[in-house]
């Protein structure tokens, strides 16, 4: 077995519970057969987990949102259609918000938030406030936008730290990438990646290693982390 360093590093696993990996954008085949391995898995091995909803979820699943409130995990905001914020008008993106905050506020509080493709202009920014989040991870430390200039808010900004495909890869090469991630660690999946996506016509990182072998990957990182006495947390404990 691998030795790994001794830490106290806060690890945050998130979930986008949203349709699937385009070209698929009707299908919920990840909410459908995703979602329930995913969080057996997280049952048996005791992690919390957030997960960022999509009102449209929430309205089309509600047994499934309810599922995930049941088991303990947290409830965050994930834009009511996973449309791109960065394509809405202000008004838009106000509504996107509102709705869908007053949609998943019906399941448990919410007071956490991330925009679909992990693009959100700054201007916006002021309508999360507005709609009482605390926290706000809507950018990654992969991508350049995260770095650059933000304006003054209440809100914590923490950005999810790896991209989810990275996680599946073999573990030699996950691992890799993991211990160069700086505390908090915020790792993001899709339960679309619990689903065989292996023969469908996607992009290489949306299909390649989907299904059980995702699954396998998963667990193999939360115990990686497990071993290094990592802390598993719900983002609001990072607030």
């Amino acid at each position: 077995m691998e030795t790994v360093a001794v830490t106290r590093a806060s690890v945050a696993l998130t979930v986008d519970l949203e349709p699937d990996c385009p070209p698929f954008p009707q299908g919920f085949r990840g909410v459908e057969q995703g979602l329930p391995p995913l969080l057996s898995l997280l049952d048996e091995l005791e992690v919390p987990a957030t997960f960022f909803t999509t009102g449209e979820v929430a309205e089309r699943y509600p047994r499934s949102v309810k599922a995930v409130v049941d088991a303990g995990h947290e409830l965050g905001c994930h834009g009511m259609t996973h449309t791109a914020f960065t394509d809405l008008s202000r008004d838009a993106a106000k509504r996107e918000i509102d709705n869908s905050a007053e949609i998943l506020r019906a399941f448990a509080p919410v007071r956490s938030f991330r925009a679909p493709y992990l693009k959100f202009p700054e201007a916006y920014v002021e309508l999360l406030e507005a709609a009482q989040f605390d926290l706000d991870s809507s950018h990654a430390r992969y991508k350049l936008a995260n770095y650059r200039a933000k304006g003054p808010t209440r809100l914590a900004r923490i950005p999810a730290s790896i991209t989810s495909s990275a996680l599946r890869l073999p573990s030699m090469l996950a691992r890799a990438y993991l211990k160069a991630l700086s505390d908090p660690v915020v790792l993001f999946v899709h339960p679309w990646e619990f689903v065989d996506l292996r023969r469908e016509k996607l992009r290489w990182d949306c299909r390649v290693r989907t299904g059980d072998v995702a699954l396998t990957c998963l667990r193999g990182v939360i115990e990686w982390y497990s071993r290094a006495n990592a802390r598993f947390v719900r983002m609001r404990e990072l607030i």
